[in-house]
């Protein structure tokens, strides 16, 4: 198999996978704001095969939501498309240039800040459009609601690709969808950042539970 038939398949599996984990493990954290675990996928995809697979696999995915199961039509899929890259791109791409336990630390707490940024704006902008909120309404719910469900959905996301990237790897190199030089990994597993990824997951997971039965 070739470089553009492995990164062609590698593609459809990662679209398949995000759009499944959005029925699968979609989760309700505060007011409408929902969880799912597509994020982490296509970032591990944008790890591996660089951040244009990342924006890629986003737009796709977005457009399916979008045809299948969305309300939200062409706004939804922007917010979708700009929220999963934001997260996925900037730690794909800071990754890219320092494929170290620590490089993909460093890219995914950026990634984790950039997309809370990102997304605070976009509904700031585009929330009272498509949610039909009055804009002072939704200004309300930025720190309250909107910041900390970004911070939980980026904390979340950074400790399962922390996690899950290197086995993914691995199952990817034993089927030989990719070569052996294509991905560096360090051999040895980094106790600090693994230690660090549970905690943060455990953490995150605790939190949303508690807003759920508060809120």
């Amino acid at each position: 198999m070739n470089e553009k038939a492995r990164w062609m398949t590698a593609a459809a599996m990662l679209c398949a996978l995000s759009y499944a984990s959005v029925f699968i493990a979609r989760v309700p954290v505060v007011l409408f704001l929902k969880y799912e675990p597509k994020d982490v996928i296509i970032t591990i995809g944008g790890f591996i095969f660089g951040p244009m697979t990342a924006v890629f696999v986003s737009a796709v995915v977005s457009l399916l939501e979008m045809i299948t199961i969305s309300s939200t039509g062409v706004i939804g899929f922007i917010m979708n498309v700009i929220s999963t890259c934001a997260f996925a791109c900037t730690a794909a791409y800071i990754y890219k240039k320092h494929q170290t336990a620590k490089g993909a630390l460093a890219g995914l707490i950026t990634a984790s800040l950039a997309m809370t940024a990102v997304m605070l704006l976009w509904n700031y902008l585009i929330t009272p459009i498509y949610m039909n909120y009055p804009r002072q309404a939704v200004v309300k719910l930025l720190l309250p609601a909107f910041l900390p469900f970004n911070l939980l959905k980026s904390g979340i996301n950074t400790a399962l690709v922390l996690i899950l990237y290197k086995p993914v790897v691995a199952a990817l190199r034993q089927t030989k969808m990719i070569s052996e030089g294509q991905v560096k990994t360090e051999k040895k597993i980094n106790a600090g950042v693994a230690f660090f990824s549970v905690f943060v997951l455990i953490t995150c997971v605790l939190v949303v539970m508690v807003m759920n039965k508060t809120i």
